[in-house]
């Protein structure tokens, strides 16, 4: 029996392990992925990415590679339409469609330029598949290890580290075990963590992802949902590429005896003709998927050495796109604390601050898939009643679920969790201590950077006065910690961080601010070395402090 060493082992090679493996890696951190499939599934499963998740993959230099295998619908998309058939729809002559609804690439309301709101956007959708085919070449090659075909079997915990056994003899140490294994989740039975929430909803379906080339019904015109209502084929329509590429869900009834294995070829192939209004079609079944729609929210995503990421920690109805993009989120608040621990650049208290952080946006985004759920109109409308609807429903816009939440923990300085606007997600994104750093384009050396281009891998500051650039250097120095800092003197770019040119913004390597001085102390190093060791759970390097007797008040 073989051992080995590492620092981080990921229980689960979906997408958000494998962005977890990514991000650790961006952090110079090892991970051991194991996944118990045999490779990475064909299957899309989820096809929405949120701008949020664009950001994070833009940070770890992939967006362009995620658009380059995105399907690219900008130029416009029906959104959901319901019809008997495809063929009945006739697209050719325009069916008519809903109002435009804003999505989490585009801005929350006409009139605002793109660019307002992120420098990030996906052109289109992007299968789950698809971005699997970016994250997993991109984390192995920055140093993650992936195993498929590979399943762990036990582990346990100690004060030191977590030791698992691996299905293929080998046992494995390592400091933290990240569980990315799903929302039937072993590592979250194995601890005893229970679950809030309806669970499975509705009734189950069958994914079936087929290929057949349907533009002589959809006539270049695109859509991200077709709802087929023909008794002899009721089921949705989802575009995966728009041409030859397509899923069909079916509903199947357990009661009435009937079970996934009936769905064979053949009669997936019948079933998909019946939708589509064509007996001669000859589609190819690709594969099919039984799933479930569930809603549940994990009591605790955190024990010990043991932290729970995406659908283990969470699962959110599709609609409304939630699940996948904060799963990825998980990902990204932990990777960056697991990275400053393991270096000894933060206290171990700093990883309290991910269940804070995270679980609390997992409750609001499971909440907002549900209301989604009863009421599909609150995700679809986007006409000018839209915003008192979802107001009278408690629901928020689109935009401001997967971009303008905020954190209330210890590693934010004066977090103001309540948002200003449940509708227009530019008046969250303030430079409030806890939410997202304000956008804003930037001229430097003849390149156009947004504000987040200038957040790395370490905490930063920005600020129009170089009296804090200064002070940033000097606590740098003294307390030996990783600390970048930026001249930005752009009026306008101080006045949406909510500083006067003399303030200061200080912002976690996951892009969110830390903490926020609105202009120049008396001392500012004192207070930006405060600041720190409250971020940083009041160590560096070990046992050092980050508030030595020379800064302290």
């Amino acid at each position: 029996m073989s051992e080995t060493r590492v620092p981080v082992l990921i229980a689960g090679g979906g997408t958000v392990g494998l962005a977890a493996a990514l991000f650790l890696a961006d952090h110079g951190v090892r991970a051991l992925v194991v996944e118990r499939q045999p490779g990475p599934s064909i299957h899309p499963r989820a096809t929405g990415l949120g701008v949020r998740t664009m950001e994070m993959l833009r940070q770890a230099g992939l967006e362009e590679a995620v658009n380059a295998v995105a399907i690219d619908m900008s130029g416009g998309s029906l959104g959901k339409i319901s019809t008997t058939t495809l063929a009945a729809a006739d697209l050719a002559a325009g069916t008519p469609a809903p109002p435009p609804v804003p999505t989490p690439a585009t801005p929350p309301h006409p009139g605002r330029r793109a660019g307002a709101v992120s420098p990030a956007g996906i052109r289109g959708t992007c299968p789950q598949n698809r971005l699997d085919s970016v994250l997993l070449p991109a984390a192995s090659e920055r140093g993650a290890t992936v195993c498929h075909a590979t399943r762990m079997v036990s582990f346990g915990q100690d004060a030191d580290g977590v030791t698992a056994v691996l299905d293929d003899g080998r046992t494995v140490h390592a400091d933290y075990l990240v569980a990315a294994d799903g929302a039937r989740s072993e590592v979250r039975s194995a601890l005893g963590i229970g679950t809030s929430g309806p669970g499975v909803i509705g009734t189950p379906k069958v994914n079936i992802l087929f290929r057949a080339d349907l533009t002589p019904y959809t006539h270049g015109r695109s859509f991200v949902a077709c709802e087929i209502t023909t008794p002899e084929a009721p089921g949705m329509l989802v575009t995966v590429d728009g041409e030859k590429e397509w899923i069909f869900h079916v509903e199947y009834d357990p009661g009435a005896g009937e079970r996934p294995a009936d769905f064979t070829s053949e009669r997936c192939r019948d079933l998909i003709r019946g939708a589509v209004g064509d007996v001669g079609l000859e589609p190819e079944v690709l594969s099919t998927l039984q799933w479930s729609s569930r809603g549940l929210l994990a009591d605790r995503f955190r024990d010990g050495r043991v932290f729970l990421v995406g659908d283990a920690a969470h699962a959110v109805p599709p609609l409304g796109a939630f699940g996948l993009n904060t799963g990825l989120a998980d990902a990204h608040n932990l990777a960056w604390k697991l990275a400053a621990v393991l270096a000894g650049r933060a206290g171990p208290a700093l990883l309290d601050s991910y269940e804070a952080e995270r679980r609390p946006v997992a409750a609001v985004t499971l909440r907002q898939a549900l209301l989604r759920l009863d009421d599909p109109r609150l995700h679809w409308d986007g006409g000018p009643q839209a915003p008192a609807a979802r107001a009278a429903a408690g629901a928020l816009n689109a935009p401001v679920v997967h971009l303008g939440y905020r954190y209330d923990s210890r590693a934010v300085v004066d977090p103001h969790p309540q948002l200003p606007s449940t509708e227009d997600v530019l008046l969250d994104l303030d430079g409030t201590p806890g939410s997202r750093l304000p956008h804003a384009w930037l001229e430097r050396a003849g390149r156009r950077l947004s504000t987040l281009d200038l957040i790395r891998s370490r905490c930063t500051l920005l600020t129009g006065d170089e009296a804090w650039v200064r002070a940033a250097r000097d606590v740098a120095a003294e307390l030996d910690v990783d600390l970048d800092a930026h001249l930005v003197p752009e009026a306008e770019v101080t006045a949406r961080c909510g500083i006067a040119p003399d303030g200061a913004l200080l912002v976690r390597p996951d892009q969110f601010v830390a903490w926020r001085s609105p202009a120049m102390p008396a001392r500012p190093a004192a207070e930006l070395a405060r600041a720190l060791a409250q971020v940083l759970a009041g160590e560096a390097n070990g046992s050092r402090s980050v508030r030595p007797a020379g800064y302290s008040s």
